[in-house]
């Protein structure tokens, strides 16, 4: 089909998309180790894939049950990472503009990836096609992979003594990694391992990934300070000759 107004052609959105769908669709397969591994059964796995389907909260969740964590505080830490999500929804609610019946349904695949893809493109028709297409290969790829994991752990038996209790947080990484490019950024993952690690031992199992979500604000906060002070004018005065008022020179009111 031909690309709208000369734009990004439907071919192309659809290569995207499928891309980013089936790269992070088979990650549900880590998840699903993960998942059996920690103690929860077949269909509660699923369950939470099906219903819940955003990656990092079920990793969240999974991890700190398996940690001991309380379920509250397991999923107070599950549910502040899917915040994100709300906010996700309100730019795609304006970018996509879909039909009042539709909604609901779209707002079950509101996640990064689709996000991501939907953003990308030039106009509302190809990010209507980039978060369809990205929203069902991933949801269909992480729910059958999410089963596939689940059953396998339970094949094995004892997942932590194959390492593979260490598969979520390593495809996490893998996938996070090439996204942290700034000293801000940077600054936000250095601050949030210091403060997640550090806490570990003294912190209830799943508190410490709330408090690592301090980092943010707090790298924000002193970039905006460093900022501040490099907006700063400092008059130039030395092309100003003796005695004469540092206002009449460039910059010199400021």
């Amino acid at each position: 089909m031909a690309a709208e107004g000369g734009g990004k052609p439907d071919a192309a959105v659809v290569r995207d998309a499928l891309g980013v769908g089936v790269a992070v669709g088979l990650s549900g397969f880590a998840f699903g180790v993960t998942s059996a591994g920690s103690g929860l059964s077949l269909p509660q796995t699923c369950a939470l894939s099906l219903l819940v389907f955003t990656g990092a909260s079920q990793f969240a969740l999974v991890g700190a049950l398996a940690a001991g964590g309380n379920p509250l505080t397991a999923a107070a830490g599950a549910f502040f990472l899917g915040v994100r999500n709300a906010f996700y929804g309100l730019r795609l609610s304006q970018l996509l503009a879909l039909p009042r019946a539709v909604r609901p349904f779209a707002a079950q695949w509101v996640i990064d990836e689709t996000t991501a893809v939907a953003l990308a493109q030039p106009g509302r028709r190809s990010a209507r096609l980039g978060f369809t297409v990205t929203g069902l290969t991933l949801y269909v790829l992480w729910n059958l992979t999410t089963v596939l994991g689940a059953l396998g752990a339970q094949a094995i038996g004892d997942t932590d003594a194959w390492g593979l209790d260490a598969a979520g947080p390593a495809v996490f990484l893998a996938l996070l990694a090439p996204m942290v490019k700034t000293a801000t950024e940077r600054a936000v993952a250095g601050l949030a391992v210091l403060l997640g690690l550090g806490l570990l031992p003294v912190l209830p199992a799943g508190v410490p990934v709330l408090v690592a979500a301090l980092a943010a604000p707090v790298a924000l906060w002193a970039e905006g300070r460093r900022g501040g002070r490099a907006g700063t004018v400092v008059p130039d005065v030395s092309d100003v000759s003796d005695g004469s008022d540092v206002s009449d020179a460039p910059g010199g009111d400021r």
